[in-house]
């Protein structure tokens, strides 16, 4: 097995772990009946600690749809009369129009589409009135519509699309976690959320590479996106994707004091700011309420800030949007951004209200860039774009030619045949003036006597007697 193969299958079954809590604290879920008054509502600490309540003196959220990407969100909740805006069913398992709570943890998204969006009720008597005090921690102001009971919202003007996924356990729809969360991302974008909250996450940092289109896509399209970063009660000792993709804004855990909480919070480079995450309040199915605690709360707090800010500018980039939210939060823990806090604490009433220079570029990265640097364009899509043929390059060496054959020139021809019929004509010059040379030789007669003037031979006188060739012997 390769390690890339190994390093697949690790990230393959921490994601199949995926819970529905990024992650919640299912000890700290306690369960109760609708209650009347205001007791539920005087909970919610966070709306004055954090700033929201001072907030909402600027946006409440209208205009603005947030997708829950959830297990569901029952849109009969008496706090969320009027909120949802549509839906889907991604899992294959639950309602068409993704209102029907299923999962491991049904209740869920329920919990928290009431804590980002939820807009009370009337008690049941009916003579209460709307909250007219928007610096009170009971509500909005009464234009609004936000009734005195049940809880109310960090953004009780916006829009929610619920998103319904089926994850913690076995989907007996089909889908995997792998397949439901970039479907439910495209989903979203594709019906007009201008922000979405991911409450869920696994234990491994690492993210299946198709994921990266659906992330690409909401980034492209100027979606906030809000993930939580995990719980260690849950498992998550580091932040687990989603909430490690780059340009997410990652939300860690705050416990009562505004510490980082233990349990209920994780800790990574990623995370962007904190917000309260213990002690919390929200709805559940069929109308009751629960007190629960985790990042999966924290989540909608933040994801509600960041409606406020969509609806107060709505050309506002969502690069702008998370650097609003991350340049005011109040920095905590070690000087500077850090794994625990991130930026800082959450400050809603800064975020809306301070004046913060432009930026076109996210702080918390760009998944586009990310791609570029480790997927060597290996990013699966759906629809590659052509890419044209680059432009041949210019010649550096000389045309090549054919040759051509030409005739041969007569003088060329005759130049060989002269040569040797000079050679020629010179030997047969020596030989006849040798053959003459000696012919000549033979022809000169010798003087004094045929033998020379010495006599026969040569010979010198005295040395022998002659004859006389003249007497007869």
């Amino acid at each position: 097995m390769t390690r890339a193969t190994a390093r697949r299958r690790r990230t393959a079954s921490a994601l199949m772990a995926l819970a529905l809590a990024g992650g919640m604290s299912t000890a700290a879920l306690t369960v109760a009946v609708p209650a009347h008054a205001d007791s539920w509502r005087d909970k919610e600490y966070w709306l004055a600690e954090s700033g929201i309540t001072k907030a909402w003196e600027v946006s409440k959220g209208a205009g603005v749809k947030v997708a829950v990407i959830d297990s569901g969100v029952d849109g009969q909740h008496p706090d969320l009369a009027g909120v949802l805006a549509g839906g889907a069913d991604i899992s294959g398992a639950g309602s068409a129009n993704g209102q029907e709570s299923i999962g491991a943890k049904p209740e869920h998204g329920t919990l928290v589409a009431t804590m980002l969006a939820g807009r009370g009720h009337q008690p049941t008597d009916a003579t209460a009135k709307p909250s007219a005090s928007p610096g009170s921690a009971s509500g909005p102001a009464a234009g609004a519509a936000v009734g005195p009971d049940g809880i109310v919202g960090v953004a009780p003007e916006a829009q929610l699309l619920s998103v319904s996924t089926w994850l913690g356990s076995a989907n007996p729809g089909g889908k995997s976690d792998q397949d439901q969360i970039p479907e439910a991302v495209r989903w979203a974008v594709d019906n007009g959320a201008r922000v979405i909250n991911i409450s869920l996450g696994s234990t491994s940092p690492e993210w299946p590479q198709s994921w990266d289109a659906a992330f690409l896509y909401a980034e492209q399209k100027d979606v906030v996106i809000v993930a939580a970063a995990g719980n260690r009660v849950g498992g998550n000792v580091q932040v687990g994707a989603p909430a490690t993709i780059p340009g997410v804004l990652t939300v860690a855990g705050l416990d009562r004091t505004g510490t980082a909480s233990v349990d209920s919070s994780s800790q990574g480079i990623s995370i962007g700011v904190a917000a309260p995450a213990e002690d919390l309040v929200g709805g559940m199915p069929a109308g009751g309420y629960a007190e629960w605690a985790g990042t999966s709360g924290a989540t909608p707090i933040v994801a509600g800030v960041a409606a406020l800010i969509r609806s107060k500018w709505p050309e506002m980039s969502a690069s702008q949007v998370i650097n609003r939210i991350v340049t005011t939060a109040k920095d905590a823990g070690v000087p500077g951004k850090d794994p625990l806090y991130g930026f800082g604490v959450l400050n809603a009433e800064a975020a809306l209200k301070a004046d913060v220079p432009e930026t076109k570029v996210n702080p918390l990265g760009s998944i586009s860039e990310w791609i570029r640097v480790h997927r060597r364009g290996n990013l699966a899509t759906t629809a590659p774009a052509a890419v044209p043929a680059p432009p041949s390059a210019v010649p550096t060496l000389p045309e090549a030619t054919v040759p051509v054959a030409e005739k041969p020139s007569q003088l060329d021809s005759a130049v060989p045949a002269v040569v040797v019929l000079g050679f020629a004509c010179l030997f047969v010059g020596i030989i006849v003036a040798a053959a003459l040379q000696l012919r000549a030789a033979m022809r000169t007669p010798p003087k004094d006597g045929p033998d020379g003037p010495d006599g026969p031979d040569g010979a010198e006188p005295g040395a022998v007697d002659s004859l006389d060739s003249s007497t007869p012997t």
